[in-house]
């Protein structure tokens, strides 16, 4: 990464909120995880762009009408707002896996629109997600990835890290995500924080995946 970190993509169920594996369907099953609305306040005062790209397929398999994701959405946006925090836009896709489409995660499509339509600065961009899917898709779309271990992340790393043939990141949650993006000036001077050196993660993984999971989290929640 550059000096600068002007652009921040979020996925949303895992991330901002609780996953569900029947699908977030209306505002009454929305939880948001503890602590995201604070971390993307701390990203707006921090002066950074931020916006939402996520995958929806329980519109395409009828378990969600499109009027109930964008009322989720505006509520989510205005509880956040209240926290202090501003996403300038909510990107989904609705297709499902088989569609085809170029918007769904590992695609990068919902991340290209967005950088067009909003005048995105995408030279040091991050995007923060909970699956590989948005590991791939912010890797296709030439910025940064950092993977948390909410929602799908320990699964997901467990089972698919081995499908990702770059490096990444990946760290405990968003609260952490944020401060290791607000810290990477000391990253790059060659001075690690304990939470970077907890929780930068390279793909040639030298110790038992479970032990490495173990280690990470039990530094990250060090700091």
């Amino acid at each position: 990464m550059g000096e600068v970190v002007s652009t921040i993509f979020l996925d949303r169920d895992g991330v901002i909120n609780e996953n569900r594996s029947d699908y977030v369907k209306n505002w009454s099953e929305f939880r948001f995880l503890p602590g995201s609305r604070e971390a993307i306040a701390k990203l707006t005062r921090a002066g950074h762009r931020i916006v939402v790209c996520s995958n929806q397929a329980g519109v395409a398999k009828g378990c969600i009408a499109p009027e109930a994701v964008e009322d989720i959405h505006r509520r989510m946006l205005a509880e956040i707002q209240d926290a202090g925090g501003i996403v300038e836009k909510v990107y989904y896709c609705p297709h499902s896996r088989d569609a085809n489409c170029h918007c769904r995660k590992p695609r990068p499509g919902m991340l290209l629109r967005a950088s067009s339509e909003l005048g995105l600065d995408m030279d040091d961009a991050v995007f923060v997600g909970d699956s590989i899917t948005d590991i791939q898709a912010g890797l296709a779309a030439g910025i940064h990835p950092v993977l948390v271990l909410t929602g799908l992340g320990m699964e997901q790393f467990r089972e698919y890290h081995h499908e990702v043939d770059k490096p990444f990141r990946i760290t405990v949650n968003l609260q952490h995500a944020v401060e290791m993006i607000l810290e990477k000036m000391h990253i790059h001077s060659g001075i690690r924080t304990s939470l970077e050196r907890a929780c930068y993660a390279q793909l040639d993984i030298k110790q038992p995946l479970e032990a490495l999971l173990r280690d990470q989290y039990a530094l990250a929640t060090e700091v």
